[in-house]
């Protein structure tokens, strides 16, 4: 999921399709949401900055912020090593990709070689270019995706385009051999792409699953949602039941879903509202967001952002009324989506991976509800990864963890009424 980034509040204007209704008229409507103990927020200019909060949860990104410094390439032979800034992020060991040129070029990188606090550098393997020039590279954006498609892995696979509201989703479809009755439907988080669910392909194959990873409404492949807004897994959700029906009506039986970040939520909406729900066999997510007054809380924390202005954005996100100045067709309901308040009505088996070290999904929540489910929810922590970066930190225990579950999840379901084997 992408960060909610530090910056200041944009002046909030009258939209073109306002009807002319002035700001105040807007913070008038915005008053009758919250009552008076909001109303005298309103007074002030923090409301402004409510609004900003709330639309930037919901407003898809243009273009990812190129926040990573690199400062040289070095070649020796046919090895190549880089020189980052340090940050939180490049002093983590594991392999990542790094992307750069405005999202063109996009490199794979790997082990820390060496570091300097003092200069605060880090050396690091280059493992493949994928696309672009990473000598002319200064700036881009770290991310958990290594590879930029199942080719770049090794594996054959189709472009498939799956029917959705307002149009067609692109979708990557890896075959397993012979003909596989269950199949995994793929779903990425806030921010990102199809890509970093690639990173499961190769556990999934192992165990005989056909992997369809797929777009979203916003995401800047799947038609747009009317709003152009975030559901935040209360919309989205739908792009993924059509995905779960492609499925089915090309071969599938049953369906596994992954889900990374948001795109955990909107796995969880799915199992909860699809008319295809009782088919999801299993779940697997990666540091999920499963309750997003929680997640929302923190990011005002991060932003610096008093906790009640926070809270007010929440209460325009949910409101009818705060639509008018969130651009929302419809209000998000936080309150259908907290996961861990409604535990014990989630009855598809989970297995959550979540790093305690996460620092926008607090993995606090992931473990709670494994906490007050544990017949459905099984919690496994990894340390040291940042957001939806358990894999790249640990791709060997990510990978064993997941297939020894689903391995049990999908063995063949003993017969109720068969007798038991007589003791010995």
């Amino acid at each position: 999921m992408a960060s909610f980034q530090r910056t200041r509040p944009a002046p909030v204007q009258t939209s073109p399709d306002s009807g002319g209704m002035s700001l105040r008229a807007k913070w008038a409507i915005g008053g009758a949401i919250g009552g008076g103990s909001v109303a005298g927020l309103l007074a002030t200019g923090s409301s402004a900055l409510a609004v900003y909060f709330a639309r930037r949860v919901i407003t898809p990104a243009r273009q990812r912020a190129a926040d990573q410094e690199m400062l040289a390439l070095i070649r020796d032979g046919q090895r190549q090593q880089a020189i980052f800034a340090a940050s939180d992020d490049t002093t983590v060991d594991g392999v990542y990709g790094f992307f750069f040129d405005g999202g063109k070029g996009h490199a794979r990188i790997g082990r820390i070689v060496s570091y300097s606090p003092a200069e605060r550098t880090v050396l690091r393997d280059v493992e493949a270019v994928y696309s672009g020039d990473l000598s002319t590279a200064r700036r881009g954006w770290w991310s958990g995706a290594v590879h930029p498609d199942p080719a770049a892995v090794g594996l054959p696979y189709e472009e498939v385009m799956i029917d959705v509201d307002r149009g067609q989703a692109p979708a990557w479809l890896v075959r397993a051999g012979g003909t596989a009755r269950t199949w995994a439907v793929m779903v990425h988080g806030r921010g990102a792409t199809r890509q970093e669910a690639l990173r499961a392909v190769g556990p999934a194959l192992e165990l005989g699953l056909t992997s369809l990873l797929v777009s979203y409404r916003n995401d800047g492949l799947a038609p747009s949602a009317d709003d152009g807004r975030y559901g935040l897994g209360s919309t989205e959700w739908r792009d993924v039941e059509a995905a779960i029906e492609y499925a089915l009506a090309n071969g599938a039986e049953e369906i596994v879903l992954f889900g990374w970040s948001m795109g955990g939520a909107i796995c969880l909406q799915a199992a909860d509202l699809s008319r295809c729900r009782h088919l999801i066999r299993a779940m697997v997510l990666d540091a999920p967001v499963t309750d997003w007054v929680n997640v929302l809380a923190h990011h005002a924390q991060l932003n610096r952002i008093p906790s009640l202005v926070g809270r007010y954005g929440q209460l325009m996100l949910g409101h009818p009324l705060g639509r008018r100045l969130t651009g929302l067709s419809a209000p998000v309901d936080l309150k259908a989506m907290d996961w861990v308040s409604r535990a014990v009505e989630l009855r598809t088996p989970t297995l959550v991976l979540h790093s305690v070290d996460d620092e926008y999904v607090p993995y606090g929540p992931s473990a709670l509800l494994a906490e007050r489910n544990p017949e459905m929810v099984t919690f496994e922590p990894f340390h040291q990864a940042r957001h939806t970066k358990e894999w790249n930190v640990d791709p060997e225990r990510w990978e064993s963890l997941v297939k020894a579950w689903l391995r049990q999840q999908l063995a063949p379901r003993r017969n109720p009424g068969a007798l038991a084997p007589a003791s010995s």
